[in-house]
């Protein structure tokens, strides 16, 4: 410990934030760019803009929706239904298909196969045209932005549950950081006021305090509710001790509707037509429109239809749910009371994920997440400037060890690749989507190569040589990637910007104005980089 409280809070901060700065730098980044997730698939899948702009009411969508599952997953165990919406205006359709009967001791066919456990079922799916129920068949394969959503949590090449592991411990890192830098900062509301650029250190921990106290509401309610949606994995004990294995019957009474396991009756009856249980429920909650339609057992005398209310109705993550028969078509139930422990618990979740949010409201999300960015970004290139100082000190001392110099080049390397290379690997990877055939193998994990791929490359050269120039090469190349992204759209299929807003579709030209900016902000700072005598950067010392 440091002499004096605020000394050691300013000690843990520094450490509690460098240590796992890199990753929260990633997690901050791709979780931001998670607020236009829907936008993001929308734009990666060209083919489906036209069909976009076409309307169609909830009644049209959910029956051409139906006529289409009852022929291609007929006996299926499960069907869901995503309904359209002004963010992703197509019908998505998914279900889990029939168990394969397994021939018996005879040769013949004999039992059903059992069901597979969570986590290892196979789903079919299909995208339609709400209006007309065709299906989209010809969409490139792509994860659009549920990669950047499911990398910000579950990171990519190792089981999902370490990278939860991981980012949980590092999200109680960044809290930590959070709390000590409130206790270090002297004049929190004066450095809401002040930058001064140009000054080298001091210009970077302006920058640092500007962008965490322009945003520190958004921070620590990010980083604790981020914790939050991962409590079950954290603290599993209570559910285990009432559950045991039985997460399925969990999950039912969380989030309402029947268990997952039910199982069927084995007498066949038709499924009642889900346009009118569409319009009883969205008559229910004041106009609400349905979002997500779950069909368990159709075809079965069993059959049972949840519908979950819409998105943008209220904060919390536990949207109210109605229960039919799925054979007559009754209301069986309906959740939208929870207790306070669930309605405190989906209200943080909501406001993590910022579902509910307005198109303005993300926006302030989004820069909040940017400020994030910078604020974490910031923080990691700090802890090298002021470093750099004493290691020249102690060198011309004759007292500084091989290992000060190879800890201070590992971080200045490591800064640079997550930075820079970051943003230019996220790059990549949209250009990746619109240059890949579409005919290619595996054509979603060969993006998501691509990401990783050119973010590797950019990785390594940033750790062989963490120079000034190593810094304007890798934020202009990005810069330049991002800028061009509207002009490449418009050049493959898409909906072109201009064309875009004429059509009204605003997903679509937001997401190639966004780009544009951040590829002008990035050419500017490597511009920036470009005109700044090294002397007042110091970003690679003496070799810059």
């Amino acid at each position: 410990m440091k002499e004096g409280f605020r000394q050691s809070m300013a000690w843990l901060h520094t450490w509690s934030g460098l240590l796992v700065g890199w990753v929260l730098f990633m997690v901050f980044a791709t979780g931001t760019a998670s607020y236009f997730r829907d936008e993001i698939t929308l734009w990666m899948k060209p083919e489906l803009h036209a069909a976009a702009s076409v309307p169609a009411t909830q009644e049209t969508a959910i029956a051409n929706a139906q006529r289409v599952l009852e022929h291609k997953a007929a006996g299926g165990r499960r069907w869901y239904v995503t309904m359209p919406s002004e963010r992703d205006p197509t019908v998505r359709a998914s279900w889990v298909p029939a168990p394969k009967p397994q021939p018996g001791a005879d040769g013949q066919a004999g039992a059903r196969k059992e069901e597979p456990k969570r986590g290892q079922r196979q789903f079919g799916s299909a995208v339609l045209d709400p209006a007309s129920g065709q299906e989209l068949g010809k969409a490139r394969a792509t994860q659009g932005g549920d990669f950047f959503f499911r990398l910000h949590f579950d990171l990519h090449y190792m089981p999902a549950i370490w990278g939860r592991w991981i980012v949980g411990c590092c999200a109680m890192f960044m809290l930590v950081a959070i709390l000590s830098g409130i206790v270090t900062h002297k004049r929190i509301f004066k450095d809401f006021f002040t930058f001064r650029p140009g000054k080298g250190q001091r210009s970077w921990l302006d920058a640092h305090n500007v962008s965490a106290v322009l945003a520190l509401p958004y921070h620590l309610m990010i980083t604790y509710t981020g914790l939050v949606t991962l409590m079950f994995l954290y603290l599993p004990g209570g559910v285990q001790a009432v559950y045991q294995d039985r997460t399925d019957a969990f999950y039912a009474d969380l989030n309402g509707g029947p268990a997952g396991n039910a199982k069927p009756s084995g007498e066949r009856a038709p499924l009642a037509p889900l346009a009118p249980m569409l319009a009883q429920a969205s008559a229910a909650w004041h106009g609400a429109p349905v979002g997500r339609v779950t069909v368990n057992l159709a075809g079965d005398a069993r059959a049972t239809v949840t519908v979950v209310q819409g998105e943008g109705h209220g904060i919390g993550n536990d949207l109210p749910t109605m229960t039919f028969d799925g054979v007559s078509g009754t209301l069986q139930s309906r959740t939208g009371e929870n207790g306070a422990a669930v309605a405190t618990r989906g209200v943080m979740v909501g406001l993590h994920v910022g579902r509910f949010a307005d198109p303005l409201l993300r926006a302030l999300f989004f820069l909040s997440g940017l400020a994030g960015c910078v604020m974490v970004a910031t923080g990691l290139l700090m802890w090298a400037v002021k470093e750099r100082p004493k290691l020249a000190k102690l060198r011309k001392q004759g007292e500084a060890g091989f290992a000060s110099g190879v800890g201070l080049r590992l971080v200045d390397g490591l800064n640079l690749g997550a930075v820079a290379g970051l943003p230019l690997a996220m790059a990549a990877f949209f250009w990746a989507n619109r240059l890949l055939p579409n005919a290619v193998a595996q054509r979603a994990d060969a993006e998501i190569g691509w990401f990783f791929a050119v973010w590797g490359v950019a990785a390594l050269a940033a750790l062989l040589l963490p120079r000034r120039w190593m810094w304007q090469l890798q934020l202009g190349l990005g810069g330049l990637l991002f800028a061009l992204l509207p002009l490449l759209n418009a050049a493959t299929g898409g909906a072109g910007l201009a064309r875009s807003i004429g059509m009204g579709l605003w997903a679509v030209a937001g997401f190639d104005l966004v780009t544009l900016l951040l590829g002008l902000a990035l050419v500017a700072a490597a511009l920036r980089l470009r005109r700044t005598p090294a002397r007042a950067v110091r970003l690679a010392g003496s070799a810059a």
